[in-house]
């Protein structure tokens, strides 16, 4: 069994990039970083919010989870905020199971000769209203997380270079 997520919700390949970021990483990479405003205030908001930036950025689906779990290993969050922000993948991680289980009956629907077509019609039509209300509520969710995560994020970070 490979790499992947854990009981409890921790994903063990991202504790092991955060770990990999904290102890191997973060003396050469801070001693670079050093100079750069963006990436010292960016630890300074991790640091204060460290349990809050990490679920926003968890919920939002256009922030790589591969590149934070190292980026948040250099920077100051604790380990136990870490983990703890990481269950905001768990909005995503839903969608995408039943997303997978939706094409899975979807494939099989044809192949289901005992249902009477009104059964089957009935079917088609809760798997897409789920699909359609798991998309809306994880919409709403990475909306809502990417315009509070907006908020919390010093404006240096935000400010576009000219």
């Amino acid at each position: 069994m490979g790499v992947g997520v854990c009981p409890g919700g921790r994903d063990s390949g991202g504790v092991l990039a955060f770990a990999i970021g904290r102890y191997l990483a973060r003396g050469p990479v801070c001693r670079r970083l050093r100079l750069h405003p963006h990436f010292q205030a960016l630890d300074r908001a991790v640091t204060r919010s460290g349990f809050k930036i990490v679920l926003l950025t968890r919920l939002s689906p256009m922030l790589p989870f591969n590149l934070l779990n190292y980026a948040y290993g250099v920077t100051q969050v604790s380990l136990k905020h870490y983990l703890m922000g990481s269950l905001g993948m768990v909005p995503g991680t839903i969608m995408y199971v039943y997303l997978g289980a939706l094409v899975g009956d979807v494939a099989t629907l044809g192949s289901q000769s005992d249902l009477p077509p009104q059964a089957r019609l009935l079917q088609g039509l809760l798997h897409t209203l789920g699909l359609g209300a798991t998309a809306v509520v994880s919409l709403i969710i990475s909306r809502c997380a990417q315009h509070t995560l907006q908020q919390t994020v010093p404006p240096t970070l935000t400010a576009t270079k000219p």
